[in-house]
């Protein structure tokens, strides 16, 4: 990573410069992220024991929450390490390497949502044909698909971010590295590097809407000729909690990326970046469990094992 200007660090300001708010801050920060690291294993290790987890959409849904746990991580610790040092210096690669991963992590979640959506489309209209269809070699293809398009989109804008100079500051006005609160303080002209970015953000978020639209109006539609209302609630209620994480997915997304200009709405931000960083990962999975009476029962059976094994 090649440096224009001789900085070598970036100051954080973090959220807040009052000392009392900075343990509040550190309190919620650090066990919102042990929650959710807790609540992510959790799935992963069901659906790698449970024989009945043993499908594509709780392969999805172990990935899923691996890129929860892997994007949380990216942000948190260090902000953390801030709080209770009061070191708010990150060095100038590593910034540019969260980031990275950060926006990787995010675009992959968003095509990943979209997988999951069409394997609910091929569970619910092609039943007789769904473990076909979805096997273990196109689940990995899929899978695979949603890390390089993530890579393809994430790429270009890194490259030119990289080629920024910055002359009159290295304050960063966020608790991580952001890319326009980065952008902000550049003094080399930003404006095609924003407007790629904004071109990026809404080819995401319209492909992958497009694709989640796609697949629940084709099941909306199949459910709606069920001739029984149980049938019909079963099969939305398998749908429900992944309709609910996309919303809060897309909503966060959509306040961070789409704005007219990286000067403005560096508060606002900051105050979605937490929900989206801190709050959402911790949501996510308990909305994907406490909808999911399989999950619920693989980790009643699993608590069993556990407490018979500590038995003997």
């Amino acid at each position: 990573m090649r440096n224009h200007t001789g900085i070598t660090l970036f100051i954080l300001r973090g959220l807040t410069d009052d000392p009392q708010l900075k343990v509040l801050i550190f309190i919620f920060f650090f066990f919102t992220y042990i929650l959710t690291i807790i609540e992510n294993l959790i799935i992963i290790i069901l659906t790698f024991m449970d024989a009945q987890l043993k499908t594509p959409m709780y392969f999805f849904l172990r990935n899923f929450s691996f890129l929860e746990v892997a994007f949380t991580t990216a942000y948190i610790p260090k902000y953390l390490y801030i709080l209770s040092t009061g070191d708010n210096t990150i060095a100038y690669n590593s910034c540019f390497a969260q980031i990275f991963f950060v926006v990787l992590l995010g675009l992959t979640e968003f095509f990943l949502l979209a997988t999951m959506s069409y394997d609910r489309y091929v569970a619910i209209c092609k039943p007789l044909h769904y473990t076909t269809i979805m096997n273990s070699r196109v689940c990995n293809r899929l899978l695979l698909s949603c890390w390089m398009a993530g890579l393809i989109f994430v790429c270009p804008p890194i490259s030119l971010g990289l080629q920024m100079e910055f002359c009159d500051s290295n304050v960063v006005d966020h608790y991580g590295c952001e890319a326009f609160p980065i952008i902000k303080i550049a003094c080399s002209d930003t404006k095609f590097i924003e407007k790629m970015i904004l071109i990026f953000a809404v080819l995401t978020i319209i492909v992958t809407l497009f694709l989640v639209f796609l697949s629940y109006g084709k099941i909306i539609r199949t459910v709606l000729r069920f001739p029984s209302a149980q049938q019909r609630k079963k099969a939305f209620s398998t749908c429900s909690s992944h309709m609910i994480v996309v919303s809060i997915t897309y909503g966060g997304c959509i306040f961070i990326y789409i704005k007219p200009s990286a000067k403005e709405g560096v508060a606002l931000n900051k105050v979605v970046s937490v929900l989206v960083t801190s709050v959402a990962p911790v949501m996510n999975p308990l909305i994907y469990v406490l909808r999911n009476k399989q999950v619920i029962q693989a980790f009643k059976d699993l608590n069993k094992k556990i407490f018979f094994l500590s038995k003997q």
